[in-house]
């Protein structure tokens, strides 16, 4: 890469609402203020906080949250100094009741995410977004599951409905950087507007595939604290500042101070450190939606089978967000597949066994 043809993207911190499913929804009043201080105090122009799914997303479906995504954003609001507070919407679990409340907390940036096929479903969303006043970002989700022209016509829709930025989503951790480069090049060159890009760590790629699409352009980019986010985790925020510095493209990023809120602020808190294990790597390596993680680990423990078994049959199904209560029916066809094989053996055996007599 040449630093000379390269700018300094905008970096949006998403420990707050992607490490929102890592911590079982469980952040409180406290760890935001804790949180969003530190990222404010070291330069983060954009700082999400919602539910791992978004407004609404707290439901039996995706998990209750211990504390009221309105409670957070509102502290969240308080405390930040200088950055804007972002929320996610997901047309069909948000509305414009929790929109609308989610302004009177405090954000200016809400991010539309639907998946990489359904942008037509965001139209009503964008227009809200922009009746009230906020800056509208676009999320295109699973965008591994299609073709850069494909991502490029559906990001225009989003364009055409008001969106200010659009991103590339890789929800699964399952691009390689040929794959980033390829899909940002191709909204570079459809859109008017600006281009961001959202990674996962599933294939270990995080960082490499984020400074894929700067390379190719993109305006936005996104991070974690520490990586705390779904699935293997997302970009660790203060590594993408560690190496955007290394670059001489730093947008005003303090990297120490990002590495102190990861180190003493973060990481105290997290349940587990999220990282490419054996589960994660299928995860990225079948396709899967990254959220699907824990949820495949808890009924593959509940049903004796591997996680791994469900995940690629996901993948093979080609499951999307929102489908979640599809592992349970995964892993009961997967189980039934079992027993009829057992089953067809034991038949098998008596037949087996006279012919040895014969």
């Amino acid at each position: 890469m040449n630093a000379k043809t390269l700018k300094p993207p905008r970096v949006t911190d998403t420990t707050l609402r992607d490490g929102s499913h890592a911590m079982r929804h469980q952040f409180t009043r406290e760890q935001v203020r804790a949180i969003v201080a530190a990222l404010d105090e070291a330069g983060v122009p954009v700082i999400e906080v919602t539910h791992g799914d978004g407004l609404a997303g707290s439901s039996i479906q995706y998990g209750f949250s211990a504390t009221s995504e309105l409670e957070l954003i509102e502290e969240a609001a308080k405390t930040a100094k200088r950055a804007k507070i972002a929320a996610l919407l997901l047309p069909g679990i948000g509305t414009r009741k929790e929109l609308s409340a989610a302004i009177e907390r405090g954000i200016k940036v809400v991010r539309i995410a639907t998946q990489c096929t359904e942008a037509d479903i965001s139209e009503q969303h964008f227009g809200m977004a922009k009746e009230m006043g906020l800056e509208a970002v676009g999320f295109l989700m699973m965008a591994h599951m299609r073709p850069p022209e494909f991502l490029a016509e559906q990001a225009a829709l989003m364009e055409s409905y008001g969106a200010d930025c659009v991103y590339i989503v890789d929800s699964a951790g399952a691009m390689l950087p040929d794959d980033v480069r390829r899909r940002v090049a191709a909204l570079k060159e459809r859109l008017s507007i600006q281009v961001g890009f959202h990674a996962h760590n599933n294939l270990g790629l995080a960082i490499g595939n984020t400074l894929a699409a700067i390379e190719e352009g993109a305006d936005q980019v996104d991070g974690c604290l520490r990586g705390l986010g779904a699935g293997a985790g997302n970009a660790p925020t203060e590594l993408i500042a560690a190496v955007l510095d290394k670059l001489g493209i730093n947008p005003g990023l303090d990297v120490f101070k990002l590495m102190d809120a990861a180190e003493y602020i973060v990481a105290p808190i997290m349940p587990y450190q999220p990282i490419p294990d054996r589960d994660a790597i299928t995860i990225g390596y079948a396709g899967v939606y990254s959220t699907f993680l824990l949820h495949a680990r808890h009924i593959a423990a509940e049903f004796g089978l591997d996680p791994r078994e469900i995940l690629v049959e996901l993948g093979r199904r080609q499951a999307v967000a929102g489908q979640e209560d599809w592992i349970l029916d995964v892993a009961l066809d997967i189980l039934r597949s079992k027993r009829a094989a057992e089953g067809a053996g034991d038949a098998r055996e008596p037949a087996a066994a006279e012919r040895s007599a014969d």
